[in-house]
Parts: structure tokens; sequence; C-alpha cells
């Protein structure tokens, strides 16, 4: 039997140990709600990244489309232009195949240009991607890092009781020890 000192002594240090575990649970669960809800922030600033992403890619492939158009048809009028002329010749037909040439030399810039966005807008959506991925990881660490620091029930009895023996040890008595 352990004496009065050292029962109190591993009373308390129980009473800690549980008050402490109580704590940290309570500190994971908060952790947890907070993971919850930095990851539905993280999700929806993705979401309208990705949006704006789309919206910008969008209204570039429609102004270059429309440039297409508008050259086309400064083509298609500068072609007719030199063929109301009225001129036949070696001349007229080098002026309307250098019209011709320059007009499609414009599409191929367009199309490249185009090409071009797409491959940036997939970058730019993978960024997005990873952003919302190290977010939620290092919420997720968090959290981990949280329920890890509960200490455990067995590692409380067994700090209990090493405090009751060491209190019952450094009263100079042996009653541990004892038949």
């Amino acid at each position: 039997m352990c004496s009065v000192p050292a029962a109190i002594s591993g009373g308390l240090s129980l009473f800690q140990g549980l008050a402490m575990r109580g704590a940290a649970k309570n500190k994971a669960n908060q952790t947890y709600q907070q993971e919850i809800q930095g990851t539905q922030s993280a999700e929806d600033n993705k979401r309208q990244q990705q949006l704006a992403l789309s919206e910008g890619k969008q209204e570039k492939i429609v102004a270059a489309y429309q440039d297409k158009f508008a050259k086309r048809v400064e083509t298609l009028a500068a072609t007719k232009a030199l063929l109301a002329k009225g001129q036949a010749g070696n001349t007229t037909n080098l002026l309307v195949m250098d019209q011709i040439r320059q007009g499609a030399n414009y599409n191929e810039k367009v199309r490249q240009s185009i090409e071009s966005m797409d491959r940036q807008y997939l970058f730019d959506i993978k960024s997005t991607e990873a952003e919302y991925q190290g977010i939620r990881n290092r919420l997720r660490s968090n959290t981990i890092n949280a329920y890890n620091a509960i200490p455990t029930t067995g590692s409380i009895l067994l700090g209990a009781a090493s405090n009751a023996f060491s209190t019952e040890l450094s009263r100079g008595e042996d009653g541990f020890f004892r038949s």
C-alpha cells in the first residue's frame, strides 16, 4: 500500500494528465474544424480563379477570331481592289498572291497565338490545383499533428504511477517494498 502523500501526488498527476488530454482533444477538434473551413475556402478560391482564367481565355480567343475575321475581310477587299483595276498580267497576279499570303500568315499567327493561350491556360489551371493541394495538405498536417499531441490514457496512468512512486521514494520510506 502507498502512503497518503503518494496517493495524493498520483491522483493529482492523474487528474492533471486527464485535464491535459481533454484540452488536447478540444484543440485537435478545433484544428479539424479549421481544416474543414480552410479546405472549403481553398476550394472556393480555386473555383473562382479557374472561372476567371476560363473567362479570360474565352475573351482572348473571341478577340483573336475577330481579328482573324477582320484580316480576312481586309485581304479580300485588297484582292478585290487589285482585280477591280482591270489590269492583267504577272504583276497583278503577284500582288494578289502576296495579299493572300499575308492573310494566310496572319491566320497562322492567330492559330499559334490561340495554341499558346491554351497551353498557358492549362499551366494556370495546374497552378491553381497545386496551390489548393498545398493548402489542403498543410491544413491536414496541422490536424494530424494536433491529434498526435493527445496523450494516451496509458501514458497518463504511467505518469501518475511514476509520480506516486517518486513521491513515495522521496519520503525515505520503503512503503512499496514492505511485505
